[in-house]
């Protein structure tokens, strides 16, 4: 079993920044009749107070269910030893400065009428609590340790985890 330590506050807003900027791409659910709703997004800003922002089409479904239901999701994943499960609220905006501050030129890839789409709205997620696991050590490390785990049968866990509040 690895270790647990739960963090709070500035620790928690800097461990879901480490996390969420190398995992990149997360599953961004929302809850249309009590059914989980999920596709993939990256965030395009995680700032110091730990909200996440995103961009898209005001017309999206996904914009649909947070004014019904404000509640969301956040899942990331990379591989076998990062994960990343953030719960909290949605809030749209049509902020032009927002928007401007946030664009990239990929996001044109999705918002084919650019910067100046009259469509585009950003999404402010605000983090209630979430949960954390990774591990310890570099992958080589944790190789190593698997492939020790494998040939003694002891459990060499070197994953941490814990809430984020």
């Amino acid at each position: 079993m690895g270790d647990k330590k739960n963090l709070n506050n500035d620790e928690a807003i800097e461990k879901i920044k480490d996390l969420a900027e190398e995992m990149k791409t997360c599953m961004f659910c929302t809850y249309k009749d009590g059914k989980i709703q999920s596709r993939p997004m990256s965030a395009l800003e995680i700032d110091d107070e730990g909200n996440l922002w995103f961009m898209t089409d005001r017309k999206s479904n996904k914009i649909k269910e947070i004014k019904s239901d404000n509640t969301v999701e956040l899942f990331y994943t990379k591989g076998y030893d990062m994960f990343l499960t953030l719960h909290g609220k949605a809030t749209i905006s049509y902020d032009r400065n927002k928007i401007e501050e946030l664009w990239n030129p990929i996001i044109k890839v999705w918002m084919p009428g650019g910067i100046d789409d009259p469509d585009l709205s950003v999404i402010k997620f605000t983090f209630d609590d979430g949960y954390y696991w990774n591990n310890k050590h570099n992958k080589v490390v944790v190789a190593a340790k698997m492939v020790a785990s494998l040939f003694t049968g002891k459990t060499m866990d070197d994953g941490i985890e814990g809430k984020l509040t």
